[in-house]
């Protein structure tokens, strides 16, 4: 019996176009690439693992592309010129989905405009339609058409339909919290009129358990770039196993072959990669081809294996860093080894200091506030020149935050200063406030304190979500928190090294506190998602109050050389003085 995918497949076979040349080939004679996003500019010359990623892109037999890629490949180039192919060889409507509106606009005015301005074969293909409510957005030309949208709007994705689907960087979507849907299938669901439709999907891995980019390579054919050992001629995919180095020398990095054992040194990188070829690892898939390709096959001067063995090495330090270094870089997704934190070892962590005894490497100072409606808590943190965390306090202001002394209070706690070890004064430099809970006294508060960098904040879920990013109300300075990335940081760097110590003086209580939420996969309409589950008798305002602690520290953008400095000089500790405003006058 045949069923709904063999229709789909003769319906696509039939429907397609006659076989053209190959898009690489169009590609390096027609796209130019201008100064102010190349460090070469001029004529697009694709590498050779780019050229085969291109050609089926443009080959009207693949209706399916999916590239598990890292960063520094030249893949923003590759979409561009793709999309340029569109417009003028093979014009129909096209849709290309970010995950954030701010990825659209800069996708739009960062690189499709300045390419298309450069090609003179492009340069008319755009034009604005003064007719669109947002025409940066969206472009028309003859027989087809180009919307840019984000992912984080369902409507935006209701309101379209396309033959060509460009999906960039979709283990950064979110899954709406209405419910309505993966945005990956409604995407794909405005696609279904076509019979010769194309979806190009391409991103950077994240989580393993609810990688996109993963699922969507392991239903391909799984293509490979193997590069030929120039002692034995053994093709291999360039693995981050492979590359080596002598101890605290990056600069000394090479490949050591798996085959023969012989290392190529960086000055034989280039002729093995450009010598490389793809290689498809389940032939017996058709019209979906995969690629999976890292930075170790770049020959971008900032992707050498030196400078890549160099960044290895200082993100190693942290959890966080080194996710960034193994999804990014490596195009590996993130393998969680535990989603709960022993609370048993984490006093391990523990170390005699406090704000009376401040660590020698402490150069900045932060906070972060919890609200509730008969308290409000507070965590001070120190951080180091590496950004490593000291969790000096956790204090808490009893009253109502309706009452104007339980603000009194905590100005007086925020406008206290310490003696350094180093003979200097510190003091808090940035401070965040949770205004979940009564906003307008939260509002009230922290508006005569910004240049304090005492700021509200409000959590957005989303673990793409950027620690602390800007809210565009123009009553208050309102710094919108991605809670769940804060969280996962705390939890990585707590199960991982010793980037987080914790004062000697905080009792189990708040060690359990810190370890009071889990992460968990669920599905919402068959899509694995990971969200954060509260441990049933436990409290979380530590947990909290340290993740608004952490992204304070976006908000302090001093010369740390200048304050160790500062530090280092013996000063006189000034009377303490509270700053106060009307609002603590009402």
């Amino acid at each position: 019996m045949t069923n709904l995918t063999d229709i789909r497949r003769q319906t696509f076979e039939a429907l397609r176009p006659p076989a053209k040349r190959p898009l690489s080939d169009w590609v390096e004679e027609n796209v130019r690439l201008p100064s102010s996003i190349a460090a070469q500019p001029g004529a697009l010359r694709l590498w050779p693992h780019q050229r085969a990623i291109a050609d089926s892109i443009g080959d009207p037999a693949v209706e399916r592309v999916s590239v598990l890629k890292s960063a520094r490949i030249g893949y923003t180039q590759l979409l561009v010129a793709a999309l340029g192919h569109y417009a003028v060889n093979d014009p129909g409507p096209v849709l290309c989905v970010l995950p954030a509106e701010a990825d659209c606009r800069h996708l739009m005015t960062g690189a499709i405009e300045p390419t298309f301005a450069e090609s003179p074969a492009l340069r008319q293909a755009l034009k604005a339609d003064t007719t669109e409510r947002d025409t940066m957005l969206s472009r028309y030309f003859p027989g087809g058409s180009l919307a840019i949208v984000s992912a984080n709007a369902p409507r935006n994705l209701r309101a379209r339909t396309a033959r060509i689907l460009f999906l960039d960087e979709v283990d950064g979507f979110e899954v709406d919290a209405r419910g309505e849907g993966d945005p990956v299938a409604l995407a794909e669901k405005r696609t279904l009129s076509y019979g010769n439709r194309k979806i190009v999907l391409g991103s950077t891995p994240v989580d393993e358990e609810t990688s996109r980019v993963c699922r969507a390579y392991e239903k391909s054919d799984q293509r490979i770039y193997e590069c030929p050992c120039p002692h034995c001629d053994d093709p291999h995919e360039i693995k981050w196993v492979d590359i080596r180095w002598d101890a605290d020398k990056p600069e000394s990095a090479h490949w050591v072959c798996p085959s023969c054992g012989c290392v190529t040194e960086e000055s034989g990188k280039s002729a093995m990669i450009r010598a490389g070829a793809w290689r498809a690892t389940k032939p017996d898939v058709k019209g979906h081809h995969g690629y999976r390709i890292n930075a170790l096959v770049s020959l971008l001067p900032n992707a050498a294996w030196s400078k890549l063995v160099a960044e290895f090495l200082e993100a190693k330090r942290s959890p966080t860093t080194l996710k960034a270094f193994t999804t990014t870089l490596l195009a590996e997704p993130w393998r969680s080894d535990g989603d709960e934190i022993d609370t048993a070892a984490l006093s391990s962590r523990q170390r005699p200091h406090d704000l009376q005894n401040i660590p020698e490497d402490s150069l900045i100072l932060t906070a972060g506030c919890d609200l509730q409606d008969d308290r409000i808590e507070m965590t001070t943190a120190a951080w180091t020149r590496d950004n490593d965390i000291r969790v000096l306090a956790h204090e808490i202001v009893w009253g109502s935050p309706l009452e104007d002394a339980t603000w009194t209070e905590l100005d007086d706690l925020l406008t206290r200063h310490w003696q350094h070890p180093g003979g200097g004064i510190l003091r808090i430099d940035a401070a965040v406030i949770d205004s979940g809970h009564h906003a307008d006294q939260v509002y009230g508060f922290t508006r005569a304190r910004t240049s304090r960098r005492i700021v509200a904040g409000k959590g957005v879920p989303g673990f793409a979500r950027p620690s602390l990013s800007w809210g565009n109300s123009r009553k208050t300075r309102l710094a919108l928190l991605g809670v769940d990335g804060l969280k996962l940081a705390i939890h990585q760097r707590l199960n991982h090294g010793d980037t987080i110590t914790v004062s000697d003086s905080l009792g189990q209580d708040y060690l359990d506190q810190l370890a009071a939420e889990r992460l968990v996969t669920k599905y919402r309409k068959g899509h694995p998602v990971r969200i954060w589950e509260k441990i049933s008798g436990r409290r979380n305002e530590a947990l909290d109050c340290l993740g608004y602690a952490i992204a304070a520290r976006q908000l302090v953008g001093i010369n740390l050389e200048s304050r160790e400095s500062e530090l280092s000089q013996r000063q006189v500790a000034p009377k303490s003085t509270v700053a106060r405003s009307r609002f603590l006058d009402n």
